[in-house]
């Protein structure tokens, strides 16, 4: 926790306590409290001579299918040393507290999940899931290990991460949820995300134009702020944890 003193808008607090329809979106910022580095971050030692784009794109898969998949292996590791941290946890509580709790994030890390958020939206997939390349169809059983890439096991082509790369469509399910959310939402939270990437970064527009307020949590100044009706210049860690206590 932060030695700065938290200050939560009264009005909000009352805003909030009238139990209001919720979409929440989270960014790489709130995986970063982690100790999760950012998907550019993420290019040290070994990696350091690649760049991010070079490898999460489908025409690198199809260069060097197992370059890719252990790049994601080792990604993977440094994620599952990574623990749900008090932001996480307030958002678990307020899926609790709220009647209409969306939470939409951009993150592939599972750490909503992990802490225990059940309505999860995720835009850009979930890297420890797997899909076959063929069929478009996520794979359950736990790949081989001693197969780098493993294969399908109904159609034998080669499995990739259930991500969304560079060049590609987010997951139409995904999208059409988020944007629904945004649209019936009456308080939309921006948390701990950059507000560039589109098309994330129109969900609180959307959410604006259908009248909500939009609430930022981020320590640091967006394209978003100025539209803000309240902006909490804090790490999700800091913030959320005394908002939820000022809820209840």
């Amino acid at each position: 926790m932060s030695v700065h003193r938290i200050e939560i808008p009264t009005d909000l607090i009352e805003t909030l306590r009238a139990d209001p329809r919720i979409a929440v979106l989270t960014g790489a910022g709130i995986s970063a409290e982690s100790g999760v580095p950012t998907f550019r971050e993420a290019q040290t030692g070994l990696w350091s001579q690649y760049e991010a784009q070079e490898l999460a794109t489908p025409e690198a898969f199809a260069r060097n299918p197992r370059l890719v998949w252990e790049w994601y292996a080792w990604r993977r590791e440094l994620i599952c040393k990574a623990e749900p941290n008090p932001g996480h946890l307030a958002l678990v509580r307020m899926e609790d507290l709220f009647s209409q709790f969306d939470l939409i994030t951009q993150n592939v890390d599972g750490l909503h999940r992990r802490a225990g958020n059940k309505n999860v939206i995720e835009l850009h997939g979930d890297i420890f899931r797997t899909k076959c390349i063929k069929e478009n169809t996520t794979v359950s059983s736990p790949p081989d290990p001693k197969e780098i890439p493993p294969r399908c096991p109904n159609c034998n082509a080669l499995l990739r991460p259930d991500v969304v790369w560079f060049g590609e469509s987010l997951p139409k399910q995904a999208i059409s949820a988020a944007w629904q959310a945004a649209e019936n939402c009456q308080v939309f939270f921006s948390i701990g995300t950059s507000s560039l990437i589109e098309p994330a970064a129109s969900l609180p527009m959307i959410a604006l134009q259908n009248g909500a307020q939009v609430i930022e949590v981020n320590p640091h100044q967006t394209p978003l702020t100025p539209k803000c009706a309240y902006s909490l210049r804090y790490p999700a860690g800091d913030a959320l944890p005394v908002l939820v206590k000022e809820l209840s």
